[in-house]
């Protein structure tokens, strides 16, 4: 009887061991599908709006493309510009100022994204 206690508490283990390395698997095999780095990527977001300073930067999937997104904010302005690389070609796919108004919409619906997660 204590055998088998202890092979199923064995199975469940490395069943949630499993379950919780699998989002760390999928997001690792994501970066490596990216041909540019972060850094690379980066620069050539910068290129395109002089004078800014990344607020912040992700990789992330979209419309089954993989991206470098970043919000880059300039001095002096309450806008931010939204800069989309294709993380295998190096090509800027979407270049998009956002107001303050914009980015408040934004923040709402990110809110009630995560709230049906």
């Amino acid at each position: 009887m204590k055998l088998k206690r202890i092979i199923c508490s064995c199975i469940i283990i490395g069943a949630l061991m499993g379950a919780s390395c699998g989002g760390a698997l999928a997001e690792d095999s994501v970066v490596a599908k990216a041909k540019l780095t972060k850094a690379e990527a980066e620069k050539i977001a910068l290129e395109k709006v002089p004078g800014g300073k990344v607020k912040e930067g992700e990789l992330e999937m979209e419309g089954g493309v993989l991206l470098w997104s970043f919000d880059i904010a300039v001095e002096g302005s309450k806008n931010i510009t939204e800069v989309n690389i294709n993380a295998v070609t190096g090509k800027v796919v979407a270049v998009d100022v956002e107001t303050p108004a914009d980015q408040a919409k934004e923040a709402k619906e990110d809110e009630k994204e995560k709230e049906k997660k």
